[in-house]
């Protein structure tokens, strides 16, 4: 089931805990996930049709442009320009990460003449999302599956790596309370953030923003690893990018294709 909610995480003190590992091994669905997308994606019928704008694809932690294929070939049959971010695989923030991704994103507005979407997995959301707030008159919309940017990634399964290839000062800095508050402040573009409580790697309380104008948050039922060839995941993203610039709209719970959505207005409750 996929809803639509403005819950808040309540997360900013890093006391959610990380899923548990009998979640995390239920992320094997996500091979069953990629093959039941890969039958209902060849018939384009009833998907939104994209309008030709550019679409950066942002890899999770440890994941690289393999991981994105699926989802980034999906767009382009829709009739998206979807790239890849051109960094190989995702070790981590870098010195030299921030200006790399402007860079990108500005090649791709001089090269089509329009705003950027950016679509982030994991980590890649929370990459997406600064992107957004630097750049946010070159950014079109921003969607993150399954992204930690509210509290401490300590509630993640991947935190004890992440901080095996990443210390010293630089690493230590985005971790301050004030860093945490500020990524978790809502951006100046249309934001939709994709999480599940299926998730076996994120804690899902981690993935959604606070209320605020063009903000919105929608629950699927991926698992962490499977965000980006989940079929209803898929069909959020089509409909988030086929709106029509600067005439945003939040999620409708009766999309065609997702009819068992509904709004769920007591995630806040339950997020507290």
């Amino acid at each position: 089931m996929s809803t639509a909610s403005e819950p808040h995480a309540g997360t900013d003190d890093a006391r959610v805990d990380a899923p548990t590992f009998w979640a995390t091994r239920r992320e094997w669905r996500t091979a069953l996930d990629l093959a039941a997308s890969a039958v209902a994606t060849r018939d384009l019928a009833d998907w939104p049709a994209g309008d030709g704008h550019p679409v950066l694809v942002v890899p999770g932690f440890l994941a690289g442009p393999e991981s994105t294929v699926f989802l980034r070939q999906h767009l382009r049959r829709l009739g998206y320009r979807a790239h890849d971010w051109r960094r190989g695989r995702n070790l981590g923030v870098t010195p030299d990460l921030t200006a790399h991704l402007e860079d990108l994103l500005l090649e791709l507005y001089d090269r089509y003449g329009r705003r950027v979407s950016v679509v982030g997995w994991s980590a890649g959301g929370i990459y997406a999302r600064e992107l957004a707030r630097t750049l946010p008159h070159y950014t079109r919309s921003v969607v993150t599956l399954g992204s930690p940017f509210r509290g401490h990634p300590v509630s993640t399964r991947a935190w004890a790596m992440y901080r095996l290839l990443n210390r010293g000062p630089d690493s230590d800095a985005l971790f301050t309370p004030e860093a945490i508050a500020a990524r978790a402040a809502p951006l100046p573009v249309p934001t939709t953030s994709i999480y599940s409580r299926g998730d076996g790697i994120v804690a899902w309380q981690c993935c959604v923003a606070d209320p605020a104008p063009h903000t919105e948050n929608v629950e699927v039922g991926a698992t962490h690893l499977g965000y980006g060839h989940h079929l209803e995941t898929l069909r959020v993203i089509a409909d988030r990018l086929a709106q029509p610039e600067g005439a945003w709209t939040p999620w409708a719970p009766a999309v065609e294709g997702v009819a068992s959505a509904t709004l769920d207005t007591g995630a806040q409750e339950q997020a507290g």
